[in-house]
């Protein structure tokens, strides 16, 4: 075999070890997550939101380009989010196309359970927290800032 054809193996390429990585860690989050009545994409909305103190308020737009998320994308999440009474969502009364989201008390109540999950999820890796800083960093070098479509 030739190292041209060694370049084409399933297990020598960065996308699906990225791909499988996805999923696996998605897979890990999900028990964790059920307590919380939360999916993974919509943890990922929470994440962002806990960030920003009580009250603070971002545009869907804001949200997208946060979670490298359309829209099309973030629009259902938000919904489900609002629904369980986690987020609201209201139309800017300056610019109709504009919508702002802010969590709820019941959504920031939420962020002392989440506070679990990290540590949780560390502990079901088996990987060193020096190993998942150090590829942390090297895909933000390969992605951060870079757009999606």
């Amino acid at each position: 075999m030739s190292n041209k054809d060694e370049l084409l193996k399933l297990e020598n390429q960065v996308c699906f070890q990225l791909y499988s990585a996805s999923r696996y860690l998605t897979k890990l989050y999900q028990p964790l997550l059920k307590p919380l009545d939360l999916t993974y994409p919509q943890y990922l909305v929470m994440l962002v939101m806990w960030e920003e103190a009580m009250g603070q308020k971002f545009t869907v737009t804001e949200l997208g380009q946060r979670l490298k998320l359309d829209s099309g994308t973030l629009t259902p999440l938000l919904k489900r989010l609002e629904g369980k009474k986690l987020i609201q969502r209201q139309r800017s009364t300056e610019d109709e196309r504009q919508v702002w989201v802010r969590l709820t008390p019941l959504g920031e109540s939420l962020k002392q359970q989440a506070r679990r999950v990290p540590e949780k999820l560390l502990c079901n890796t088996q990987v060193k927290v020096e190993e998942l800083t150090a590829l942390r960093e090297t895909l933000r070098k390969l992605f951060d800032d870079k757009p999606i479509d």
